[in-house]
């Protein structure tokens, strides 16, 4: 008895005191969650506060139930079914209930059971019930898996107990549900629930109860082995020696966790809330005891500790899912065993050991069990008996093991297969074998970065990048992919890039450089691997320089011949540009699957394209800007002249463009534009032009261009109306003509992503909605104030300036790193025009939460900003109007002026 938590004379004199009940039970209930909130914040232990409240409840139901004046008679009972029939209830569970009739005479009972509802739901007791008779219970369970699981777990509350036994009888496998009939039924359950949150434990807001490793994936054992084995008690399935000692204590432990996360994150959003949202991860952290350290902060370890528990418990649920499998399922089939080795054969398509000391006598079939499997492709799996062995002796891998020139050898091999590489890295990292092979990969299992930009942990992260590479060299991806399948399926050495794969983001969170102390990692993996020292050096600088390509094609110019020869000189040769583009393809696919768009699909191939033209024609030959005009103009006349444009037209018009535009524009887009303004019939109003940027459906943007009367505010005019057409700037390109006319090209896509493809009604409004703007700037657009999406409210920081010169002092560099928020652009678009800034040029880059935008700008002659002051005063505004736009002040310490 706990009078604390409840107290049955006290309740009873309340019960005396009032007219009504209700009173009594709300202020009981009111003491009993501030006392376990209480014993939940001072650290008492999670099973006694789960049973506690499920205690606490009983008392509640139970003198409910005695009000009513028919509720204790032979033919009706009172039962909790579900979790709380196990006697598990955190603050806001559901409290399922049956009312269990012997027969299906409900009137008889109608008005009591109407009653003791009622009064639940005015004591604010919501609870999940349900009425029927025994035979109808039966006829439920039969035609529903959900039902029956419920049933079977069930307490009399009160009532005749006998009822409850009679139930239990009629549901037993002797009349529904054997079984092996149970066990499929809940397997593909969960695996349609696994499916929900695409079978990973990683992700950025798991479900604490339902996502794979969570509270749910330990149920289904219990349900399982209570229909097996007439028990749910884990203690139990190791007396019967189902379960081992450490796994008992993986299980109790990891629930044990779950259950405290659960309580307190309930606790926390006030309702019945299993997703661990970002509006809670910090604060859950800090309640539950994790605070920030140099490289990680309290978040970021809170989530990688959820992370590791979930993944082992999703380990030990396909352990002993397996092993329900054999024992329900496989038992019946013929046994089918063809031998591999002398210490491997496969029993019915799963791959098992031929004796239990296979693993203790020759440790090398640690990895050799996965370089097996991926041999031979038809193999399922490992059994479960095999699975636990496995488990058992991971501890023989040390530093002597990692040397063994067996081992070094059966790993590489793996990377050399034609199939199964991911999977059975994958099968590696779940069973903790590739964490205790590679310990610095075991750094990184469950390893998050608290941001929108990364979905997966880090660990997972690098598993899907393998994936994709192996996506590459299917046919099937070779339309979504052209130019990455072409350059995958000539690579020399495959097997190379999927090392560097591996260890591309190896050294995240240790502080510093994760690219150079990868680079470091990976080529002591390569020497204690004794690779070649050509394949040793490959690996190694692809680490190093595994962000360079996907920097360079979203943050500098590239159609600047110069920006080209200088990464061109970097790369070296072919051969790093072209493991290095694949690369970069797998990893953005990898990181979050809404990153890769038609624009940066582009750009990449851009980038790769011009950056082979420069190999080609020799480093030591740099670019002839001139050179470079001279061509285009060439090329785009030709394309005029078909077309009926008088040459002398579009030389006329050309004479008054500089060399910039040529640079930054292909032949046939100048063609294009000239072509447009050479028959625009108004030449003082404004001309819009819109089309695709490229053909195939994924690659390519839209790309709008604009030809008006050079005005001071028209970057501001431009993207404000653009952010009301609800258009996503990629990049703008910015050029005035000597008369004084401004061509502007902007690339764009939908908010959601995609370009804005051939839709000529959204086209038309495009069109009339920018026209109309740019002819009466005057009336400058307002900038809409969205609301900022959920997610994005819990990333905020302080805006980050940098304002430089660039090196030949022609102009200025203004680099942004901000948080995303609705009207950023437009926002830095009305700052400029209020410092009289002009923009020549836009880089707009999203990262998850986060903005990386790079503006090149001048004053209003034109020039580099020179004064140190208006840029103090420039980055001043930029952070405190982008700050308070985002929830945040000003930083104490200023952004970099380097003028």
């Amino acid at each position: 008895m706990d009078n604390e938590l409840f107290d049955p004379g006290q309740f009873q004199a309340e019960l005396a005191l009032k007219s009504s009940p209700v009173g009594a039970f709300k202020k009981v209930i009111r003491n009993a969650d501030t006392v376990l909130r209480a014993r939940f914040e001072s650290g008492r232990d999670i099973h006694q506060l789960i049973h506690e409240r499920a205690w606490f409840t009983d008392q509640i139901l139970r003198k409910a139930w005695s009000i009513q004046a028919t509720t204790d008679t032979p033919g009706i009972a009172l039962l909790a079914v579900g979790g709380y029939g196990r006697g598990e209830l955190h603050p806001h569970s559901d409290i399922d209930l049956l009312i269990l009739l012997r027969e299906s005479n409900t009137d008889a009972y109608r008005d009591s059971i109407e009653q003791f509802l009622m009064l639940l739901w005015d004591i604010g007791l919501e609870v999940g019930q349900s009425v029927r008779s025994i035979s109808e219970c039966q006829d439920e369970a039969r035609n529903d898996i959900t039902v029956i699981t419920n049933l079977m777990e069930s307490r009399t509350l009160s009532g005749d107990e006998s009822l409850r036994q009679a139930m239990i009888e009629a549901l037993s496998a002797k009349h529904m549900w054997t079984d092996a009939e149970f066990f499929r039924a809940k397997r593909a359950e969960q695996q349609r629930r696994h499916a929900k949150f695409n079978d990973t434990e990683y992700n950025l807001e798991p479900n604490v109860k339902s996502s794979p490793g969570g509270l749910r994936d330990i149920q289904t054992i219990g349900w399982v082995a209570l229909r097996h084995f007439g028990t749910n008690d884990l203690r139990e399935l190791v007396d019967r020696g189902f379960l081992n000692e450490p796994e008992y204590g993986i299980l109790t432990a990891g629930r044990a966790f779950l259950w405290q996360v659960r309580f307190a994150l309930h606790n926390l959003a006030g309702r019945a809330e299993d997703r661990l949202l970002f509006d809670y991860q910090r604060t859950l952290a800090k309640q539950l005891g994790y605070e920030d350290n140099d490289s990680k902060l309290a978040v970021e370890r809170f989530m990688q500790k959820y992370y590791r528990i979930v993944m082992s418990l999703s380990e030990l649920n396909d352990l002993l899912m397996q092993h329900f499998e054999e024992i329900l399922l496989r038992d019946a089939e013929t046994t089918e065993i063809e031998p591999l080795n002398s210490r491997f054969q496969i029993r019915n398509h799963y791959i098992e050991v031929t004796h239990p000391e296979v693993f203790k006598r020759t440790p090398f079939a640690l990895l050799e069990i996965f370089l097996l499997m991926a041999q031979n492709p038809e193999i399922r799996g490992v059994r479960a008996d095999s699975i636990r062995l496995l488990r058992d002796h991971r501890r023989l891998i040390d530093d002597a093991f990692r040397a063994d020139i067996r081992n070094t050898s059966l790993f590489v091999e793996l990377f050399r297969c034609k199939e199964g590489i991911h999977r059975n890295l994958r099968r590696m990292n779940r069973y903790g074998i590739l964490g205790r092979y590679l310990p610095e990969f075991g750094k990184i299992v469950g390893q998050m970065q608290h941001d929108l930009f990364h979905i997966y942990t880090v660990d997972a992260h690098t598993l899907n990048l393998i994936k994709h590479l192996r996506k590459l060299n299917q046919p099937e991806y070779q339309e979504k992919y052209p130019l990455a399948w072409r350059i995958f399926c000539r690579l020399p050495k495959p097997d190379l890039l999927y090392m560097a794969g591996l260890y591309h983001d190896i050294a995240k969170g240790r502080g510093g450089d994760h690219s150079e102390l990868g680079a470091v990692d990976a080529m002591a993996f390569c020497q204690r691997h004794q690779l070649p020292a050509w394949d040793s050096h490959l690996i190694s600088w692809l680490v190093e320089n595994h962000l360079i390509m996907s920097t360079t094609a979203q943050r500098k110019d590239i159609s600047d011949p110069q920006v080209i020869h200088d990464f061109a000189v970097h790369i070296g040769n072919q051969v790093r540009l072209d493991y290095l583009y694949v690369l970069t393809i797998a990893d953005i696919n990898a990181t979050n699957p809404t990153l890769w768009n038609s624009w940066r699909a582009s750009l990449l191939r851009q980038l790769y394209t011009e950056t082979k033209r420069a190999l080609r024609r020799g480093l030591e030959n740099p670019p002839d800007r001139e050179e470079h005009v001279r061509q285009t103009q060439h090329a785009a006349l030709d394309i005029l002249v078909r077309s009926g444009v008088e040459e002398e037209d579009a030389e006329e018009l050309w004479e008054q463009l500089g060399e910039d535009y040529f640079l930054r524009h292909t032949a046939s887009d100048v063609a294009w534009h000239t072509e447009a303004i050479v028959q625009h019939p108004d030449r003082n109003g404004p001309l819009v032009l819109i089309k695709e940027t490229a053909q195939r459906e994924f690659e390519g943007a839209t790309q709008i261009f604009i030809y008006t009367p050079e005005q001071h505010d028209l970057f501001a005019v431009t993207v404000a109306a653009m952010d009301q057409l609800n258009l996503s700037i990629q990049d703008a390109r910015i050029i005035t003509s000597t008369n004084r006319f401004s061509l502007d090209t902007y690339i764009v896509l939908d908010a959601d992503g995609s370009s804005i493809g051939d839709s000529p009604e959204r086209i038309r409004q495009i069109k009339h909605d920018l026209i109309e703007a740019l002819a009466d700037p005057d009336a400058y657009p307002s900038i809409i104030q969205r609301l900022v999406p959920r997610q994005l409210k819990h990333f905020s920081f302080a805006p980050e300036v940098t304002i430089f010169n660039a090196p030949e002092r022609q102009h200025t560099i203004l680099e942004l790193s901000a948080p995303d928020r609705p009207g950023l652009l437009a926002r830095m678009g009305r700052i400029l025009l209020d410092f009289d800034i002009n923009v020549q040029n836009a880089k707009i880059v999203t990262l998850g939460e986060r903005v990386d935008d790079v503006f090149v700008i001048t004053d209003a002659n034109n020039q580099a900003l020179s004064d140190p002051e208006l840029c103090r005063r420039l980055q001043n505004t930029i952070v405190e109007t982008l700050g308070n736009s985002s929830g945040q002040a000003q930083p104490s310490m200023p952004s970099q002026i380097l003028i």
